[in-house]
């Protein structure tokens, strides 16, 4: 289990250095957003408490500000649809 636990070392080292999310994480890392999740949530937990605490304080962020980047990013999608068809609603 040690290569589990160097790498929820690295993906948690990653998330504080680019404050950034599960998904952005797991892209980096090649492997799955609940890896990434059970990693930095449970494993750290258990292999560094102090670094467990800065990562849960970004996902905690992260998850509350969720629903404002969902937002945004379904309004530049219909913004390229509206511009695909020409301004045409």
């Amino acid at each position: 289990m040690i290569i589990s636990n160097e790498r929820c070392v690295q993906e948690a080292l990653y998330v504080i250095k680019h404050k950034a999310t599960v998904r952005e994480t797991a892209k980096a890392f090649g492997v799955s957003k609940s890896t990434v999740h059970k990693d930095v949530t449970e494993r750290l937990k258990r292999v560094n408490i102090k670094l467990y605490c800065k990562v849960k304080e970004i996902l905690n962020e992260n998850f509350s500000v969720r629903h404002i980047r969902g937002g945004e990013a379904t309004k530049r999608k219909y913004e390229s649809i509206k511009n695909q068809n020409g301004n045409n609603p």
